[in-house]
């Protein structure tokens, strides 16, 4: 019997180690959400926003419910769209520069996650911000700080697309996203060259979005000529994943009886 409370104490260790692991746990995640709130704050100081931009767009996956704080917190969207409007001047003609670029890019990445994020998504769309990339996405000069950032900006338009949901569908073909991603995949890196094309394909998806491309010969053949034009140069640069991407292009536009 002495040797009682050593075999109780010795089954109650796992549980005892349990309990404090949940508690780090759940201490890990209250000091990471504390951190991102701070930094949320600091998006509004033009000071501190740089710092901030970098900081959150890197963690951004480690931080729970990143996309509704950003939302609802006064301030951080606007100081997102500020940082968006301020590089327009530098587009044309091209003289954005590689800090520049990264800059945006990461309040870029910020976007991303709400607009991928079920509790923001259809907020995102419905405030229009979309649009403040598009001239992003009109730009044609093929440096490295211009690729990247057509690279980020379709990433948000693609983060919208990747939840099959009409209402998405509808918004963006009520834009100037079609003729915008047909002129990234004409003349964009293979990594933009893929996201345009998955963004049609999505868009060719939905039976809305069929039918829109398929309504006038003159959109139908835009899209044809395109596609046509990036199997021809396949054949001198392969790359499976956009052949994989064109095809279901081609795939989808077939089910279409005319």
């Amino acid at each position: 019997m002495a040797n009682l409370p050593t075999l109780l104490n010795l089954k109650a260790a796992p549980f005892e180690a349990t309990g404090a692991s949940s508690a780090a746990s759940t201490a890990s995640r209250e000091r990471r959400m504390q951190s991102a709130e701070q930094l949320v704050l600091d998006l509004c100081n033009p000071d501190l926003r740089e710092n901030a931009l970098l900081e959150l767009s890197k963690k951004r996956e480690l931080f729970h419910d990143l996309a509704p704080l950003l939302w609802n917190s006064f301030g951080t969207i606007a100081a997102l769209l500020q940082e968006i409007v301020s590089i327009y001047p530098v587009l044309s003609p091209p003289a954005l520069s590689p800090t520049q670029s990264n800059r945006v890019c990461n309040a870029l990445a910020l976007l991303q996650c709400v607009a991928s994020h079920p509790d923001t998504r259809m907020l995102f769309l419905n405030a229009h911000i979309p649009l403040y990339l598009y001239p992003f996405l009109n730009t044609t000069n093929k440096s490295r700080p211009f690729e990247y950032l057509r690279l980020t900006s379709l990433g948000v338009i693609g983060a919208l697309v990747k939840v099959d949901d009409t209402e998405v569908i509808g918004f963006l073909l009520s834009t100037e996203i079609i003729p915008l991603c047909l002129r990234t995949m004409e003349m964009g890196s293979e990594l933009s060259k893929t996201v345009a094309t998955f963004i049609v394909q999505k868009i060719l998806l939905d039976d809305v979005g069929l039918e829109y491309i398929c309504t006038t010969a003159e959109r139908f053949f835009a899209v044809g000529r395109v596609l046509a034009n990036m199997v021809g140069a396949l054949a001198e640069q392969p790359s499976a994943r956009l052949l994989k991407h064109i095809i279901r292009c081609y795939l989808r536009l077939s089910d279409n009886p005319r």
